[in-house]
């Protein structure tokens, strides 16, 4: 079995210019990116604002295509728009006219091969979500509509629309940010409980390194725009992780570890740290 094969996500010497201008001028948005993350595996990307962590989620995804390099995601190509994906952002995005039982259904509507078969399969479809909310406190809610729920309610309910039609990927940009600590430090205890169930892959982007390290197996820290990945950092913690861990001396190192290699980062060609 190849390397390839083994890895979930298999990034080999990625570089992208968002134009044949910027090429030209040489200036890419990231360089360089070698990253191989295996099957279930949970990744956080943290780094300075601009450093193309969101621009990394764009290639994972299909929605950009590399200048140079190739992306293998569950051992294909990536060619296009994955549907294997499922992403939820730091704005939850709910449609207001819609039920939230109805926005977590949107993606079966849309995406196939569930589109083709939404209307012979909605009571099945239904029953999925309304367990889908259970699991993350949000029973007896399916009837409600967005603006009758709070910023964390909404926050969790874009993670179950981004879940409904089971990907093996999860793509989560900044989703927690806008959150109070609390609800924040709720919500990363139901995400941990997800994947923990389910071992979908997740990739994380954040700026809150203390959210990097309660949930990931793997940190990699950005550098400044164009960006590069300069450290891998392995999390060593014990699984399952409860909150209490977060004011335990290992975890407050691994804190200050990652803010003193991101307060440090000045070399584009740093070496990435194993």
């Amino acid at each position: 079995m190849t390397a390839q094969a083994e890895n979930f996500v298999d990034f080999q010497n990625v570089w992208l210019a968002y134009n044949e201008a910027l090429l030209a001028q040489n200036h890419f948005a990231v360089e360089d990116i070698n990253l191989q993350v295996r099957k279930g595996e949970f990744i956080a990307i943290v780094g300075p604002s601009g450093c193309g962590k969101s621009t990394f989620m764009k290639l994972t995804t299909g929605l950009k295509k590399p200048t140079r390099g190739t992306i293998h995601v569950d051992g294909q190509p990536v060619n296009g728009p994955l549907k294997i994906s499922g992403m939820a952002f730091q704005a939850p995005s709910l449609l207001p006219w819609r039920t939230t039982l109805d926005n977590v259904l949107l993606p079966l509507e849309i995406v196939e091969p569930y589109r083709s078969s939404f209307k012979a399969k909605k009571a099945e479809y239904e029953a999925r979500a309304i367990a889908l909310l259970k699991s993350v406190g949000l029973g007896g809610y399916e009837r409600k509509f967005p603006w009758q729920l709070s910023g964390g309610m909404q926050q969790r309910a874009s993670i179950c629309r981004a879940l409904i039609h089971e990907p093996k990927m999860l793509l989560l940009d900044e989703p927690f940010g806008a959150l109070d600590a609390f609800t924040r430090e709720e919500l990363w205890c139901i995400l941990r409980d997800l994947w923990t169930e389910q071992r979908f892959n997740v990739i994380l982007v954040t700026h809150d390194l203390r959210e990097s390290v309660f949930l990931a197996d793997t940190v990699y820290v950005m550098s400044k725009s164009p960006g590069r990945f300069v450290v891998k950092k392995t999390i060593d913690l014990p699984r399952p992780r409860d909150l209490e861990i977060t004011y335990t001396p290992e975890f407050t190192d691994i804190v200050h570890e990652l803010r003193g290699h991101i307060g440090a980062m000045r070399r584009p060609d740093a070496p990435i740290a194993q």
